[in-house]
């Protein structure tokens, strides 16, 4: 797919506000999102794709403001294994992101003034809730699916629990019902980077230097969680960069050129406050909070694919078997993958053919269902 146009729409919630679950008022918003393929007469082909705390609206084709390829491109197209000549496929990008969506960057309307820190916490029910308002839009009552990984997954579970009736079909990939203490500390010490840095100021560094070097250490924190230890054994092992000269406390290795590499180029194109704002809802999180396991979940009638990675140990195997085992408690139909990759976390990017595979099944029996 060639030429791929983000879309933007703003929702006009009576009274022009959606009341988020903190119980602010925030409005108006304007989400961007993406299609793919083409939305059959019955409207019973769609599918919402949910993206990860770095990702936007742009999950396929080619765009045609930079020609840069979607995030999940190699999953989402023409005959692959999302297939749009058969699903027509949203996206959009997150409330409180910074890729067109409502955020921190944006302007708000009572100051003309970019939000900063003004901007109310959001949580990942407040995302879903705007997700729906956007499913609505587009005139669609019910969806064949809802696929997503990581803080995607999260959404997912949302789905799941507060618009079940909305969906046919759920597929939550490498993600957790709550957030365990280490998952939230490595998220504070990024957090901690951005707000440590002296161009930070509170927020409010709109017009003037951002915190780049805060932002850029977040994200190579936060990369070295999305690998594992074979997948830096095999990619840079102990080799040093061509020509090194006596750097001392340069970049001498691989691993550490490819984790400044990382940390540089995100800050191109993501806004820190954003980054603060995502990272408190994922942490937020917790649809357990102290329900009974079989109770999560009861009632829902769609069925769930749950996929995990033997070698993601940002978000192990064993968090994604609490889903299914929440799942098949309240007898919801339930399949669950535990796909072999060294990856690490990043596998639900990477290793497409088998995620894509079982993914195409899957979809394809819930579509025979109609």
């Amino acid at each position: 797919m060639h030429n791929i146009k983000t879309k933007q729409f703003t929702f006009a919630f009576p009274p022009n506000e959606l009341i988020l679950e903190s119980g602010k008022k925030l409005g108006p918003i304007t989400i961007a999102y993406e299609t793919y393929g083409k939305l059959n007469k019955e409207k019973t082909n769609a599918i919402l794709v949910t993206h990860a705390l770095s990702g936007d609206a742009h999950a396929s084709g080619s765009h045609e403001e930079d020609g840069i390829v979607g995030w999940w491109d190699k999953l989402i197209g023409p005959e692959k294994f999302i297939d749009t000549n058969k699903f027509f496929v949203i996206c959009s990008n997150i409330l409180g992101g910074c890729r067109g969506s409502t955020g921190p960057a944006s302007i708000n309307p009572n100051t003309k003034k970019e939000y900063a820190t003004d901007f109310p916490i959001i949580s990942i029910g407040d995302i879903v809730n705007v997700q729906k308002e956007l499913v609505g839009h587009l005139n669609i009552n019910k969806l064949l699916s809802v696929i997503g990984g990581s803080m995607g997954g999260m959404q997912v579970l949302q789905w799941m629990i507060t618009y079940p009736e909305k969906i046919k079909s759920a597929i939550p990939i490498a993600t957790t019902m709550k957030h365990t203490p280490q998952q939230i500390a490595f998220n504070e010490v990024g957090r901690q980077a951005i707000i440590s840095d002296p161009n930070w100021k509170k927020g409010r560094y709109y017009g003037s230097k951002i915190p780049a070097k805060g932002l850029a250490l977040a994200r190579m924190i936060g990369h070295i969680t999305y690998m594992s230890d074979d997948s830096m054994k095999i990619k840079f092992g102990r080799r040093f960069k061509l020509n090194k000269e006596n750097y001392k406390f340069g970049a001498e290795f691989e691993v550490e050129e490819y984790l400044h590499y990382r940390g540089d180029s995100f800050v191109k194109r993501f806004d820190p406050n954003s980054y603060l704002y995502i990272t408190k809802a994922m942490d937020y999180f917790n649809i357990v909070n102290g329900k009974r396991l079989g109770s999560i979940f009861k009632g829902l009638k769609a069925k769930v694919l749950v996929i995990s990675f033997k070698s993601d140990w940002l978000y192990p195997s064993q968090q994604s078997q609490k889903i299914v085992k929440a799942c098949k408690l309240a007898w919801v139909k339930t399949t669950y993958c535990n796909i072999s990759s060294n990856y690490g976390h990043d596998a639900f990017l990477l290793e497409v053919k088998e995620e894509g595979q079982i993914i195409k099944h899957f979809l394809n029996s819930v579509l025979s269902k109609d």
